[in-house]
């Protein structure tokens, strides 16, 4: 049973104001919901799901057919965190986050004569082993059925829709996209720029899709696949081997939990710094009752965007590889939550270099995306995986047909120097063989009474884990329909730059009045793409989300 609301049109960014965020497209139903960016890719879930697999198969499914018909960001290439809550069980986390080379050194972009898009950037792909593993261990059908839709999406080719041509027009076109190979694979064959209703074939990706769908995962990492990229690099100046690439493992991790107005909260631990921020968020958020003010009040709002400061102030003190970094267990304490909010000033803004004195400040893009995804039987499913920049470093690994990465610069750059533009160069996040940089991804399963109430998450670098809390606060606080919380203005402070950013500037001219009365700067830009499910908790009912602020598709059985 599947009823549909009115789908607004399509919207890109890069034409409409950042203060007319677009309803999302929503649907509700009694079974599977599948919510993503691509709408191919959605259908793929979605069919998987009607075939007798469960969410992890249709997320999987999902997460490979993304590499073909989202390349902005779905990928082979990349890494990721998969969050999965299976029904009267605990959640878990996959984490397939990428690792540094064991040629990397910490001081690889200090002088600034690597860049982002350079073979070096790019980090060992973790989404293939991930993906896998997340398999192995909750799997209904088989792996090669859940691979195979990506296979003949990439062979067989796909319709483009005018949020994918315009995205590949963009690329295309930028002089900084320099790489043959991009160029030649998803250069449109006869010269012209892509259009709406084109199609697009992928034939090498297409190849190393079949091998990892007849002979598993480790036919990437130790095959063909790996030859390929070992000798990209080597053409290219980078430092990934066939050694880094055996090496590699996806890693199952314990969640990070705090409660909530009722309500249990789930995020991946490090190294993302989502949980734990998110989780310290909330903690804080809770001492104040900021249903009693309203969401678009200035208190409400203050009380988030100091919040905010904190969290991320503490992001860069203490977050970093576990593997490397031991990180406090006090960031997630109530207690701790206790001690920031009474240091919060109602009446005025923080500076933000007043909330981590210890860290000498000087003086001087991103593109992820989620999907949500929940089964008949209520196992969820919330995954981010990225590329990092649009389209990663924007090279193809030749006779492999994949993007890769370059994840290498959410490392911090410079160490010792941290600025007042937002680099960061505080010692858990440095550079070191075999390390996970440091992430704010943060997909999340909230739950209720031991079921799922809300799965969302967001691409969005930095802003990810606000762009989250806003979610998330405005279903279980502000008590919002999921599509109206997926559709409202979003906030974001990371610590520095001493600013706000806010979607709604010019929706709420009064609230930014009464903010910049506080002391906030306050500046415009869009943020985010949260593709969530709500399931109500007295019926059951799933509604999915689908944001539409880039492109999206919600589909239900």
């Amino acid at each position: 049973m599947l009823r549909t609301t009115l789908v607004c049109a399509l919207l890109l960014f890069t034409t409409a104001p950042a203060s007319a965020q677009p309803k999302a497209q929503t649907i509700t139903s009694k079974g599977g919901v599948v919510a993503c960016v691509s709408p191919p890719a959605a259908d793929v879930g979605l069919a998987v799901l009607k075939r007798g697999g469960n969410a992890v198969d249709a997320a999987v499914a999902v997460g490979f057919a993304m590499a073909v018909t989202w390349p902005e960001a779905g990928n082979i290439g990349g890494g990721g965190f998969m969050m999965v809550a299976p029904p009267g069980k605990a959640p878990t986390c996959f984490e397939y986050r990428e690792t540094a080379p064991a040629a990397a050194k910490v001081d690889l972009f200090a002088d600034g004569k690597v860049t982002s898009l350079n073979h070096k950037a790019a980090g060992v792909p973790g989404t293939v082993r991930g993906l896998a593993l997340a398999h192995s261990k909750y799997g209904k059908l088989p792996w090669k059925d859940v691979v195979t839709p990506a296979v003949e999406l990439a062979e067989k080719g796909f319709t483009v829709n005018a949020a994918l041509a315009g995205g590949l027009n963009r690329v295309l076109a930028d002089p900084k996209t320099t790489n043959a190979e991009f160029k030649r694979v998803y250069g449109k064959p006869d010269g012209t720029k892509w259009k709406d209703g084109d199609t697009l074939v992928l034939t090498d990706l297409g190849l190393t899709l079949r091998l990892v769908a007849e002979k598993g995962a480790d036919a990437f990492y130790t095959g063909a696949p790996a030859e390929l990229l070992e000798k990209e690099m080597k053409d290219g100046g980078g430092l990934i081997t066939r050694a880094d690439l055996a090496a590699y493992k996806a890693n199952e991790r314990t969640p990070i939990h705090t409660t909530f107005r009722g309500f249990d909260v789930y995020g991946p631990p490090p190294p993302s710094s989502g949980g734990v921020a998110l989780t310290e968020m909330l903690n804080v958020l809770e001492n104040f009752d900021l249903k009693k003010h309203g969401r678009w009040s200035p208190e409400a709002n203050h009380l988030m965007i100091e919040t905010m400061k904190r969290a991320y102030a503490d992001r860069a003190r203490y977050l970093g590889d576990p593997g490397f970094t031991k990180i406090p267990d006090h960031l997630t304490t109530k207690e701790y939550a206790k001690k920031l909010a009474a240091g919060i000033d109602l009446k005025k803004t923080t500076p933000s270099a007043e909330l981590a004195p210890e860290i000498a400040i000087d003086k001087e893009s991103d593109s992820t995306t989620h999907f949500s995804v929940i089964d008949r039987d209520g196992l969820a499913v919330s995954n981010t995986y990225t590329l990092e920049n649009s389209y990663g470093n924007r090279v193809v690994v030749r006779g492999a047909g994949y993007i890769l990465n370059n994840e290498m610069t959410d490392f911090n750059p410079r160490p010792g120097f941290t600025g007042s533009n937002g680099m960061i160069g505080t010692r858990p996040n440095q550079i070191a063989p075999g390390k996970r940089m440091l992430s704010s991804m943060t997909p999340v399963i909230v739950r209720k009474d031991g079921k799922a109430a809300l799965v969302t998450g967001s691409p969005g670098g930095r802003t990810i884990i606000n762009t989250v809390l806003c979610v998330v606060l405005n279903v279980t606080e502000f008590e919002m329909s999921v599509g109206d919380a997926v559709s409202a203005p979003r906030t974001h402070h990371q610590w520095f730059p001493d600013a706000v950013r806010f979607e709604g500037v010019k929706q709420h001219p009064e609230l930014v009045k009464e903010l910049k009365a506080l002391g906030h700067t306050i500046t415009e830009a869009r943020q985010g793409d949260a593709h969530s499910i709500r399931i109500d908790p007295k019926t059951g009912e799933r509604t999915g989300a689908a944001d539409k602020r880039l492109d999206g598709k919600a589909v239900g059985e």
